[in-house]
């Protein structure tokens, strides 16, 4: 959940309820025989005498509220008899790290990732360090509802070794022997969570870094920088002379690359880089990748010179790891910079993508922009349409046919996507075909109908 910090639902009552429910639903004396209610206070009173007391890990970005908002949240873990540890400062997937790493139930990241330093949120890691299963999520607000447990907030103590276990880890996750020699990468931190980090990173496997907007002082995260404001990176990795940039979110569970021309490379791109990498050693299981319903379709057509499939599925990176492992997929993302592969963690992570991206110029001896010269973005257009009410899609008269149309005259050289908003009121066209003029048209004559029977 996110807001701004200290309106509901990111208010003290809100955020403590969650915490103590969800300590109480994923502690250890709790989620038993595939149950998702606490066990009677008496068996649980004789379990919890037999077991340690269930740990839980808490981490966030740079923002101004991180610490209160952790206060909240260790007093109410407490409250549920379980124990606590704060990592501080640290990108979301380090909690998911150490989550699994230390053999906690749980863990909490106090962050709004992207938004601007005002709002703040937490999410949710289960045991198995992947975002919790949204029957978890509607439990604990089941039990939220009317039952909030406001208190005091708790002292606790960050731990930066924590944060130095994340750090080996993702070092260990890539080449030995220096795997970044010779590269001279750029680096936006966003003023975030990745700021203390990057440099430490990048330099320890061998490359020579230069840093901007690694200052924070929790109100200046995400402002005009990061993976939001990309002219920045562009900018400063023309003029530091580097052979790539790297520009993070907030919380820096995403990373978006630029080659040394400045030229953006973005979710679909740099999976393309990965995918073609893994599937040349062999090393892509399936040879099957997944992406969302918005990448792309150059990334389809990119990849099927290598024999590489797309698995397409829907928008969030919980859909994307989903699909994943359901399917038994190693790799995965979106076109904002959020890519995960399952074989180096449970969540994207913004630091990994770009040393392992990093990693596979450093490796082909050759530049990020010849490595990406296999990849043709198709032309786009996406265009939203008010309405007045959210119908059934496939009951408005005559869109089916409009669609059969486009797509007709498309034939695999395009596709159509019509969706809702999950938020507003807007319907959104989307096509993709090799003519932009003639995309626009044909986008039109969908978008004709939406407003004819739906429009506001």
């Amino acid at each position: 959940m996110r807001a701004v910090f200290g309106t509901p639902p990111l208010d003290r009552s809100t955020v403590q309820a969650v915490g103590y429910w969800f300590s109480r639903l994923c502690g250890d004396n709790h989620w038993v025989r595939g149950s998702s209610d606490p066990l009677p206070p008496q068996a649980a009173r004789k379990l919890a005498g037999r077991r340690p007391a269930p740990l839980f890990i808490l981490g966030g970005d740079t923002r101004s509220s991180r610490t209160e908002i952790t206060g909240w949240l260790a007093a109410a873990i407490r409250a549920a008899g379980c124990e606590v540890r704060s990592a501080g400062v640290v990108p979301t997937p380090a909690v998911a790290f150490l989550v699994t790493e230390l053999g906690a139930a749980g863990g909490i990241v106090v962050s709004a990732s992207h938004n601007p330093y005002t709002d703040n949120g937490v999410k949710l890691i289960g045991a198995d360090g992947f975002k919790v299963d949204p029957s978890v999520e509607r439990a604990i607000e089941d039990r939220v509802r009317g039952q909030g447990r406001p208190s005091a907030g708790a002292s606790f103590e960050d731990e930066p070794e924590l944060a130095d276990r994340y750090l080996d880890h993702l070092g260990a996750s890539l080449p030995p022997d220096r795997p970044l020699a010779g590269l001279r990468i750029a680096v936006d931190a966003a003023n975030g969570a990745g700021a203390p980090y990057a440099e430490r990173l990048f330099t320890g496997l061998g490359a020579d870094c230069a840093v901007t907007c690694d200052q924070p002082d929790g109100r200046n995260i995400n402002l005009d920088c990061g993976s939001t404001c990309t002219e920045r990176i562009a900018a400063f990795t023309r003029a530091t002379g580097s052979d790539l940039g790297v520009a993070l979110d907030g919380d820096a569970d995403r990373a978006l690359l630029c080659d040394h021309r400045g030229r953006i490379c973005d979710g679909d791109i740099l999976l393309y880089v990965w995918a073609t990498h893994l599937a040349a050693r062999d090393d892509l299981p399936g040879r099957r990748i997944v992406a969302t319903t918005m990448s792309n379709m150059g990334l389809e057509k990119a990849l099927e010179a290598g024999n590489v499939d797309v698995v397409r599925c829907g928008v969030g990176d919980r859909e994307v790891v989903d699909v994943m492992r359901r399917e038994d997929i190693r790799l995965g993302g979106e076109q904002s910079g959020h890519l995960v592969d399952l074989e180096l963690g449970t969540t994207g992570d913004g630091l990994l993508t770009a040393a392992a991206v990093a990693a596979i110029v450093a490796a082909s001896g050759r530049s990020l922009a010849d490595l990406t010269a296999g990849f043709r973005r198709f032309p786009q257009t996406l265009r939203n349409v008010k309405v007045r009410e959210k119908r059934p899609l496939e009951s408005v008269p005559g869109l089916s046919e409009a669609v059969a149309s486009v797509e007709r005259e498309l034939g695999t050289s395009g596709r159509v996507l019509l969706r809702y908003s999950g938020t507003e009121a807007l319907a959104r066209v989307m096509i993709e075909g090799p003519d932009q003029a003639r995309i626009e048209e044909l986008c039109s004559s969908i978008t004709s109908v939406l407003e004819a029977e739906l429009g506001a």
